[in-house]
């Protein structure tokens, strides 16, 4: 089928939890528009992500407004076939114009005339406006100290599924927010020999005195943060929802089994050089996750909550031998390690978005998604306009405004075009057809 060379007046780009979000705002608001997904609707969480991945924060939490998860603990974690399915059919609930299969390949402001051109793998387009709902998981990033040796197997952690894709022997991780914790947790759960190395992170609580610490975020005004603290930008949070959700702990993970190192800092062949930061790096989240029990228990106080006390949840478990005696090298070869994951994050891609949109260095610039160049929006990017739009219902919330200014520069236009209607019309009402003037002349009238 070939998609229509008409045009619409909007048009969302991915069908993830940001797209589907989007068409329904729209859709509410009455505004005409088209989602184009070149794979399935939320096709990342199903093959862009591990096999026994689940939702990182509770299915209460981790949700659109308007539709709980359909027969599911609503504390529990839903699995990464069940949050794509909860998409599909939020979907269907508003009957969202969604097109699978087509692939978005180059959008240019038009010149001289209102909107854009889009180009697609099913044809062309032209639109008023355009929504990048692509999100912010969109090329795997692999730094450029990775060795080029042949002897290791080395992977991102957007291509892990589970430990049986590896071959035998022993695993590095490079990177520690959730996917790379969880995935060397796996790892050495299954059996393998796993280094874990350990950089500049959050590591949150996942419950304290009987609440998540997504509601603890939620009540403390995290959430709703709209600047980064200084020095935080490349600072990963580390949490797990896996096996019913649990604190991550990395002086536990090395008692568990886990070597833990710092950041990896080169390598020469199979030979790896790590930075002397480990403990740093660890006490640090330490203070992290320390602060926030310390917020918590003065909000309940501060405002008479009848939780349970949790002391025990102070409690920081001796520090393993790695931390001690920290490595600074490894021998990957004679340490048995045949395989590199890099759990180390990605980059966004926005080559066919061929407008003025962005600064130097590629990065969007918009106010709350509205970008730079007029009639171009972004959503579903970490930091939109706040803590938590990165998140499920945070992207939910940031459509809203994004629709809302799509609706109101429609009103300013609308209003232009009204006024050329009117002339129009009574321009058909005064002038006379060919018949009359022609009865008029003959009757000498002037």
């Amino acid at each position: 089928m070939t998609v229509e060379t008409t045009s619409i007046d909007t048009l969302v780009v991915g069908a993830g939890q940001a797209g589907v979000a989007m068409s329904e705002h729209l859709s509410k608001l009455g505004v005409p528009h088209l989602v184009l997904e070149r794979d399935r609707i939320a096709e990342r969480w199903r093959t862009g992500r591990w096999d026994s991945l689940v939702a990182n924060g509770p299915a209460w939490h981790d949700r659109f407004p308007n539709l709980e998860f359909a027969e599911f603990d609503p504390n529990g974690f839903a699995a990464k076939e069940q949050v794509a399915e909860y998409f599909v059919q939020y979907a269907k609930k508003f009957d969202a114009p969604i097109r699978t299969g087509v692939e978005v390949k180059k959008v240019v402001r038009n010149a001289g005339r209102p909107g854009f051109t889009v180009d697609t793998s099913d044809g062309t387009i032209e639109a008023n406006r355009v929504v990048v709902a692509t999100g912010p998981f969109q090329r795997p990033v692999i730094p450029p100290i990775a060795p080029t040796s042949a002897k290791l197997t080395q992977i991102h952690s957007a291509d892990y599924r589970n430990p049986q894709q590896l071959p035998e022997g022993g695993v590095l991780v490079v990177g520690a927010g959730s996917s790379g914790v969880q995935i060397a947790d796996e790892l050495q759960r299954s059996g393998r020999n796993v280094y874990l190395s350990v950089g500049a992170h959050d590591r949150p609580p996942r419950g304290y005195r009987g609440r998540d610490f997504c509601w603890w975020l939620g009540v403390l005004g995290e959430w709703d943060a709209e600047v980064m603290k200084p020095g935080r930008e490349h600072v990963t949070i580390a949490v797990s929802g896996a096996r019913g959700g649990h604190t991550v702990d990395f002086r536990r993970l090395a008692h568990q089994g886990i070597t833990l190192v710092g950041l990896t800092k080169s390598f020469d062949d199979t030979l790896v050089t790590f930075e002397s930061d480990l403990a740093d790096n660890i006490r640090r989240g330490d203070e992290n996750y320390l602060s926030l029990l310390d917020a918590a228990d003065a909000y309940a106080q501060r405002n008479g909550l009848d939780l349970p006390e949790e002391p025990e949840a102070r409690t920081i478990p001796a520090d393993p031998e790695c931390m001690t005696h920290p490595l600074l090298s490894l021998d990957l070869a004679k340490a048995g390690v045949t395989s590199i994951i890099w759990a180390t994050g990605y980059a966004v891609d926005f080559t066919w978005l061929q407008v003025d949109a962005f600064d130097e260095k590629g990065k969007p610039k918009h106010q709350r998604g509205v970008a730079k160049e007029p009639g171009i929006y972004f959503l579903g990017l970490p930091w939109l306009s706040r803590r938590g739009s990165a998140f499920i219902w945070g992207v939910w919330h940031d459509a809203k405004h994004i629709a809302d200014h799509i609706v109101t520069q429609r009103k300013y236009l609308a209003y232009y075009d009204e006024p050329q209607r009117r002339v129009e019309t009574k321009r058909e009402e005064t002038v006379p057809d060919a018949s009359r003037v022609h009865k008029v002349s003959e009757m000498g009238v002037s």
